[in-house]
């Protein structure tokens, strides 16, 4: 009968009890390798624009008293470049992102107002204490926009000023957004430059942050990449670039009127044929073209020494066309 049973090292056998597993060696994981993660190491800051920020916190400082006296100092902290959707979440909520251009330069820039900075402000305007009170995800108050609003105006007029010194823009406030989600100035993987500045408020002192596109300042590379601040001119190049620039032929046309023809027609064309045209014969303005851009309104005048006569009336801009 003791034959019929089976040992416990059979038991063991079966149920994989004691059989030894030969280790394996752990498998190396395979992750994907993004080759937009690389950052481009720019070593040193952007001389130009820390000059331009420097004289803007005191510009600012002096200007912001006017509405809020109890402010103490503004100073700018840092500059540095990072990914657009890199520095976003970073942003406490909630929060004012104000959107602003720089006229000519291309694009829209930011102005972010940390939520504490704004209620602080708030308090200390009506009498009470620099203590942020508690938000609950709440929005704005139509006041608290327009304390906003005021000290965004201060800080772009401020701006212009002194950016102006250097070149000049003109500083226009677009929009205020509270969802970090319709702000796009720039893609996730563009990259942007973050001028990180504070305020002190009788003591509580609170971050708000500039954000320029890259793209943005991409024209002014010479002079805010310039230790002082200044693009030197050559006056002799300039001289000479001028002179070479004065001697460029330029093809000038005149455009009588327009006239649509069927291909069938212009097919049926021959030598004597006349076109008529569809501009009344008391109508002598005419446009004339340098190369292929409108640059002047011109007016028909009686030939001179047999020559066909344009007299020019006016010039044209282009934002204009």
């Amino acid at each position: 009968m003791t034959d019929d049973f089976l040992s416990q090292e059979e038991i063991d056998a079966l149920l994989g009890g004691t059989v030894e597993e030969t280790p394996q060696e752990p498998q190396e994981k395979i992750r994907p390798f993004d080759v937009n993660t690389l950052e481009k190491i720019i070593r040193g800051g952007i001389p130009g624009l820390d000059i331009i920020f420097e004289r803007w916190v005191n510009e600012f400082r002096d200007a912001v008293r006017s509405v809020v006296y109890n402010v103490n100092l503004v100073t700018k902290e840092r500059i540095y470049t990072v990914r657009y959707g890199d520095f976003i979440p970073t942003i406490p909520l909630p929060a004012a992102f104000n959107i602003f251009t720089m006229k000519p330069l291309k694009g829209n820039a930011l102005l972010i107002l940390d939520a504490r900075l704004v209620f602080v402000i708030i308090s200390v305007m009506f009498g009470g204490p620099a203590e942020p009170f508690k938000v609950e995800g709440r929005e704005f108050t139509r006041i608290e926009r327009r304390v906003i609003e005021q000290i965004v105006e201060i800080a772009l007029e401020t701006l212009e000023k002194v950016w102006s010194q250097i070149y000049p823009v003109k500083c226009e406030f677009v929009r205020m957004e509270l969802n970090p989600q319709l702000v796009n100035i720039a893609s996730n993987s563009e990259k942007v430059i973050v001028v990180e500045c504070s305020m002190d408020i009788d003591g509580f002192e609170a971050p708000f942050f500039f954000c320029f596109p890259q793209s943005m300042l991409m024209p002014l590379h010479d002079i805010l990449f310039n230790e002082t601040g200044i693009l030197e001119v050559d006056l002799g190049w300039k001289t000479v670039l001028l002179k070479k620039l004065q001697k460029v032929l330029a093809r000038v046309w005149v455009e009588l009127d327009k006239k649509t023809i069927k291909v069938k027609d212009i097919l049926d064309l021959k030598e004597g044929d006349i076109l008529l045209l569809d501009k009344p014969k008391s109508d002598k303005t005419v446009k004339v073209y340098v190369e292929n851009a409108y640059k002047f309104k011109g007016k028909l005048v009686p030939p001179t020494k047999g020559y066909h006569t344009i007299r020019i009336e006016e010039k044209i801009y282009p934002e204009e066309v």
